[in-house]
């Protein structure tokens, strides 16, 4: 049986170089090991012969193999065909589903970020809500993959998850789903001060990023003052582009280590390219959604004084999956395997994983309420000599003028108007000190 043997190899992988050795599976000796093994065998002939439906070899193989990598820890896991040739997708930046990053915690699907532009996004799914039923099935006792597996579907179908956030009764929410293609970076101008969004980080970010700062520096009118770089509700994504994408910003020093099982088994991450930003004030904002590599660049460039964090603590998903993929004798299709086998470090050496990073300035999201004040001049008095002229001037502004939708999310946006405002006081500090 092709997919037992699957299943023995991963074993060995597991006991080799997963990042822990949880309980006592991991025997001393290889003929202990294989008593386990054996005893697998039993289970799984009992199984097989007597549970209350028939079950195929193959589905029980491969929910073995998932059990045994999900227990592990909530980020390792088996990825069949189809969720493997999804996964190639993911990273290339386009995929179907709600646009939801997900993990397990107390038996039930926690969302770490919403991806923005997604259905999931759109129908109000914030950072850290519980999804406790999916349609009709209660989320508790499943694994990870089974809750993926009842969210996929195809392109227009619905589907009703039922949510648990704090403070607020459960509530449920239906979501279409969709194909999506996530635009990894965003970019605008705001007073003077430039603004990029990342939102996932795939195999277009480095690119894009590159390109949207060079598009805002090619504003030959406009003196760009400083830089906002806005991780929040960044689930993460390749460790790859999370150390390019770092890079844009120092001029040298480590960027990230990463730590394996064997003390000696260290990898250590490096800037090699020079600030193309010049240097310029930076602002990170993260918030409980920030993970993985957005925590990565947060951990950096904070820890090389490079930028002020703001926000509020990030996710603290500070470990290494490594995919492994596996192929089934007499077929062309691959399987695979996501297995942690090491830990992120910052420069400094502080781990990330279950801390996250603390910024440097603590601001709560909220809204900033407009009094529509406004300051009153001479043509604003009773029977000025150019009243009649300035009226007329300011009802065709009124009529023109309409926000962006950037605008409208700018107005509300409590921690991105405090990050800016720094960026103009650094900016203002560095010119008097000059």
């Amino acid at each position: 049986m092709e997919l037992l043997k699957i299943f023995i190899k991963i074993f060995k992988i597991c006991s080799t170089i997963f990042l822990i050795y949880p309980f006592n599976l991991y025997a001393s000796s290889e003929e202990e090991k294989y008593k386990y093994l054996d005893l697998f065998g039993q289970v799984f002939d009992r199984v097989r012969s007597s549970y209350v439906e028939e079950v195929s070899d193959q589905e029980l193989i491969e929910k073995a193999i998932d059990g045994m990598l999900s227990g592990l820890d909530p980020h390792s896991g088996y990825m069949n065909e189809d969720v493997w040739k999804e996964m190639q997708m993911d990273t290339k930046g386009k995929f179907g589903g709600l646009g939801i990053e997900i993990t397990m915690e107390e038996g039930f699907v926690k969302v770490i970020a919403p991806i923005e532009d997604t259905p999931a996004y759109e129908a109000g799914i914030l950072a850290g809500d519980y999804i406790i039923q999916i349609d009709d099935t209660p989320v508790f006792g499943l694994t990870l993959n089974e809750a993926v597996e009842l969210m996929r579907g195809e392109k227009g179908e619905t589907i009703k998850i039922t949510i648990s956030r704090e403070n607020t009764e459960p509530f449920e929410l239906v979501i279409v789903r969709d194909f999506i293609k996530i635009r990894s970076v965003k970019s605008e101008i705001v007073d003077n001060v430039g603004y990029l969004r990342i939102t996932s980080f795939n195999e277009q970010t480095e690119k894009g990023l590159k390109d949207a700062i060079k598009k805002i520096q090619s504003k030959n009118k406009i003196n760009i003052i400083g830089y906002v770089l806005d991780v929040r509700s960044n689930p993460g994504g390749l460790l790859t582009q999370a150390v390019k994408v770092t890079d844009i910003f120092l001029e040298r020093g480590e960027i990230v280590s990463t730590r394996g099982r064997d003390k000696k088994d260290i990898r250590r991450y490096r800037a090699k390219k020079s600030d193309v930003t010049n240097g310029k004030p930076l602002v990170v904002l993260i918030d409980g959604g920030s993970a993985s590599a957005a925590e990565i660049v947060a951990g950096a460039l904070q820890d090389h004084r490079r930028a002020i964090i703001v926000g509020t603590q990030s996710f603290g998903k500070g470990s290494v999956q490594t995919i492994m993929p596996f192929q089934v004798s007499n077929s062309d299709n691959l399987t695979g395997i996501r297995l942690t086998t090491a830990r992120y470090y910052t420069p400094s050496g502080e781990s990330i994983q279950g801390k996250g990073i603390t910024p440097d300035i603590e601001i709560q999201q909220g809204e900033f309420e407009s009094f529509d004040y406004r300051r009153f001049a001479e043509s604003d008095l009773k029977d000025s000599l150019d009243k009649e002229n300035k009226d007329l001037e300011s009802n065709d502004e009124n009529n023109e003028k309409e926000l962006t939708i950037f605008e409208e999310r700018l107005a509300k946006d409590y921690q991105l108007q405090r990050a800016i405002d720094l960026i103009r006081g650094v900016s203002l500090y560095r010119e008097t000190t000059e």
